[in-house]
């Protein structure tokens, strides 16, 4: 059956990272308890290095469900609750509606926030964590948006998360998230480093060489490899590199974890619960999406730039995960969500 999964993966993915593709693409997908990786192009198309399983791509809003496990392990351990406001562990938060809104809300995109940075026409200035306060305090209704009552992704939303997890815990974001998940796992080649002033991440030259270059989707180098994009000038704002050898250990916990310590496998199956069901289709858990095609339900994340792609998707009935990662912008994740797991799926059901 293994062989006949290789084949499905191929077959979507090989057109999608041709020689005439800028960039390359690395995905690893887990199934019957086995990993199997796939690889196409290059690191750096001047130098031509190719991609591997161990080079190290800009992960995007793939941080976020890192993030909101690190949410779900607090609860289990009554450290923080979902219904209490995010006021608590940021007290200069006084506005009217940013009073009201939660930590659940916030891990979960329902707060209704909707702020300059979430969405084009995208601001030409950058944002001082006071700066951002004063923003939030302000913020109101545009359009009748109530907190708990609807999903709108926020990325603001999950900075604010980030700024109350380091308030709460008294450490940078990159600590907690270290310390808590990464190393309890075994991952080694997954960081949140900071944002240089050249706005390249903070890495070691092993690092830094293993990084890919980001392309946009028509081939044109963006920034240099480790480049790292944010409307928020503070500390812990910029994105995760991680490798697809190093994530596959990630989607295998959350899809099929029998080898994880307890509290952790609980708090990973915590993220995926559907928490806010949008439409016949589509819900939303902790920074999880739930996609409800025929028969097969996928729990996925999505996430991207203008240099870079990413994509975690899960089948925990069938224990099946897939991660994809490309260096260049509008990688078409799609495929993945709709025809590779609803098909792996299908195969491990007739079985």
């Amino acid at each position: 059956m293994i062989a006949q999964m290789r084949d499905i993966v191929t077959a979507e993915l090989a057109p999608t990272a041709t020689p005439d593709h800028p960039g390359g693409l690395v995905a690893a997908l887990y199934a019957g308890r086995h990993v199997e990786f796939f690889d196409y192009g290059f690191a750096d198309g001047e130098t031509r290095r190719p991609v591997t399983p161990d080079t190290l791509f800009n992960l995007a809003s793939l941080r976020k469900p890192f993030e909101a496990t690190l949410v779900a392990l607090g609860t289990l351990r009554s450290e923080l609750r979902l219904d209490e406001p995010v006021t608590k562990h940021l007290p200069e938060l006084r506005g009217d509606y940013i009073r009201k809104v939660t930590m659940g809300e916030l891990v979960t995109h329902t707060s209704g926030l909707l702020l300059p940075t979430d969405h084009p026409p995208w601001p030409n200035d950058t944002f001082t964590q006071a700066r951002f306060f004063d923003m939030l305090n302000a913020w109101m209704p545009q359009h009748g948006e109530q907190s708990g009552r609807q999903r709108i992704y926020s990325h603001a939303g999950y900075v604010l998360l980030q700024l109350a997890l380091e308030r709460r815990y008294g450490r940078p974001i990159r600590e907690l998230i270290d310390r808590r998940i990464l190393k309890p796992l075994g991952m080694t080649s997954t960081f949140v480093p900071e944002r240089g002033p050249d706005n390249r991440a903070i890495m070691g030259h092993e690092a830094l060489q293993r990084t890919a270059q980001g392309y946009s989707d028509q081939g044109t180098a963006i920034g240099p490899p480790g480049n790292q994009q944010s409307y928020f000038d503070f500390p812990g704002t910029g994105q995760m590199f991680s490798s697809a050898r190093d994530l596959a250990i990630f989607v295998t916990a959350c899809a099929d974890g029998r080898s994880v310590a307890p509290e952790l496998r609980e708090a990973l199956r915590m993220t995926q619960r559907e928490s806010f069901r949008v439409d016949e289709k589509f819900g939303q858990a902790m920074a999880w999406e739930t996609v409800h095609l025929d028969g097969v339900t996928v729990v996925d994340k999505p996430g991207g730039l203008n240099n870079a792609s990413g994509y975690f998707g899960l089948v925990p009935a069938q224990r099946l995960a897939i991660v994809l990662l490309a260096n260049r912008g509008e990688y078409p994740h799609e495929i993945a969500r709709y025809k590779i797991l609803p098909a792996l799926a299908r195969l491990v059901a007739s079985r």
